[in-house]
């Protein structure tokens, strides 16, 4: 039981560590560090490296944290935890 519930806990651990870095990447790499390099393109009119800043980093977030939740069910039902 005890190995099962560290094991479970390094899966979830690895699960908010990747989500965190898609995270840092898009919204302070392409918001900040990168916007240069963005703006060279445009998405609906709007240099990309603006619109990363401004909308592009709220969608990720919003998308890992659905992915965070699908993946955390799919967690919880192969170490049987599941509610």
């Amino acid at each position: 039981m005890k190995a099962d519930n560290s094991e479970y806990w390094k899966a979830n651990l690895r699960l908010v560590y990747f989500c965190l870095t898609v995270w840092f990447i898009v919204s302070f790499g392409c918001g900040l560090l990168l916007v240069d390099v963005l703006n060279n393109f445009s998405l609906g009119g709007y240099k990309l490296g603006f619109w990363f800043a401004q909308q592009g980093s709220i969608y990720v977030f919003l998308f890992l944290v659905f992915f965070y939740a699908f993946r955390m069910n799919q967690l919880d039902k192969k170490f049987g935890v599941q509610e």
